[in-house]
């Protein structure tokens, strides 16, 4: 038998702008230890091995952070906390109930555009 891959990536942004810049920004002083804090429970529920958390840069919802990505489902999480954090790992991780009071509003992740659409859209060849 083969190492099985993971059953979820957890995708959280992990982007710090400079103070100034016109876009917020998914990592403050306030929430610089929210990654830490997701793979630590990740660890205390003893699942870390089958769900893997991903540093990943901007993903252009800055308005809404700090965020994060669960795949598969392509469920974005906004305006996160450590109790939300341990919210989605109890109830979606492992529930399998995804936590719609902490999905990012539908105008801000609407369906996904297929990368044919979007070249005819931008005109690009």
């Amino acid at each position: 038998m083969g190492i099985p891959q993971p059953a979820f990536y957890i995708f959280k942004c992990e982007q710090s702008s400079p103070p100034g810049m016109p876009r917020p920004s998914c990592v403050t002083n306030e929430t610089r230890d929210l990654f830490q804090h997701l793979a630590q429970r990740l660890m205390e529920k003893g699942i870390i091995g089958t769900v893997q958390p991903v540093r990943t840069g901007c993903l252009n919802r800055c308005q809404y952070g700090p965020v994060m990505l669960v795949e598969p489902g392509h469920v974005m999480y906004a305006g996160l906390t450590k109790e939300k954090i341990d919210r989605i790992i109890d109830e979606h991780i492992i529930g399998g109930k995804i936590v719609e009071d902490f999905v990012i509003e539908p105008e801000a992740w609407d369906d996904p555009i297929s990368p044919e659409q979007m070249m005819k859209m931008t005109g690009a060849h």
